[in-house]
């Protein structure tokens, strides 16, 4: 068994080198092969360099990639397409993976009928989470945590595998084709949802995904991602992503103006429990600021839907 673990990194050289000493430093099983491909998305600060070090120190355990085209999409598909393992695993570069990690990745593929895994994202705190922190928005800072159960994607778990912490064969790539650039981060602009689009092409094509609670990495949440215009913008752009590809995949929802009509229905209750609670003089502050972003996502998805070019 072949895993090909592929790191897309732009400019965070110093969390990178703790995402490399996680994995050198888990437990790799007898039966399985694995091999670290770090994309370097176009980086300016000294990534490259970093990255030939642990080369050099790893015993070809790990190999460096360039990918000029600017986005997470971009160079997740590169690493895809310059590996050939028979399993493609990913992580994000401010990562740090659990130590039995691959152990797990091999126990699950060795039970055979499993397409992909994904699990929890365990917290790493670089600052004191405000008391604001939206309840309702986990994925905002990459929080993400469903239960001690294994769960099965589609099924019993309505979740998204994101791509993160996720593990998909290559013939199932190669049945449902790459990721889409035109939906993933590019730059500062938090476009998203390329996850939650590979994870319905996934089902659809029927392939089967498991939730597994031990396949644990420790995300790393910067002291700038607990601050309200960070959760604004992720909510805009979010959304934005979401009416991009509404253009091409409409829901089986009911619409008003292009945007799907739940939107303002969830706008307008938020409005209406501000108002309450301008009057009331009082609510959880978590709940408040969920409110305003419900704002947020449907002028996001406006947007996206009727303004918003992609980057071609």
């Amino acid at each position: 068994m072949n895993l090909d673990v592929i790191i897309p990194t732009y400019n965070r050289s110093p969390l990178l080198k703790d995402a490399l000493d996680s994995l050198l430093a888990a437990r790799v099983p007898d039966g399985l092969s694995v091999h670290i491909t770090v994309v370097d998305n176009n980086s300016k600060d000294d990534t490259r360099e970093v990255v030939e070090d642990y080369v050099k120190r790893s015993g070809n355990r790990i190999s460096y990639l360039f990918e000029g085209r600017q986005g997470r999409s971009a160079a997740l598909n590169a690493g895809i397409a310059a590996t050939d393992g028979d399993l493609i695993g990913m992580i994000d570069d401010d990562e740090k993976v659990d130590e039995s990690w691959y152990e797990r990745v091999h126990s699950a593929f060795a039970e055979g009928q499993v397409d992909f895994i994904g699990g929890p994202y365990k917290p790493r705190w670089g600052a004191s989470p405000p008391d604001w922190l939206p309840k309702d928005y986990p994925a905002v800072i990459g929080w993400i945590e469903a239960g001690d159960h294994v769960l099965t994607y589609g099924k019993d778990y309505d979740g998204v595998l994101m791509g993160g912490n996720a593990i998909i064969t290559r013939a199932m790539i190669e049945k449902v084709g790459n990721y889409s650039v035109s939906l993933g981060r590019t730059g500062k602009r938090l476009l998203s949802v390329e996850d939650e689009d590979m994870t319905e092409r996934l089902l659809a094509a029927g392939a089967r995904g498991l939730y597994l609670p031990e396949l644990v990495i420790y995300h790393y949440i910067p002291p700038e991602r607990l601050t309200k215009s960070y959760h604004r913008r992720w909510c805009f752009w979010r959304a934005v992503s979401l009416g991009i590809r509404d253009r091409e995949h409409k829901a089986p929802v009911a619409y008003l103006l292009g945007v799907p009509r739940h939107l303002y229905g969830s706008a307008a209750r938020a409005l209406l429990r501000k108002i309450r609670t301008i009057l009331a003089r009082g609510k959880d502050p978590s709940e408040r600021f969920s409110d305003e972003l419900s704002f947020w996502n449907l002028a996001g998805f406006f947007y996206g839907k009727h303004f918003y070019k992609p980057a071609r």
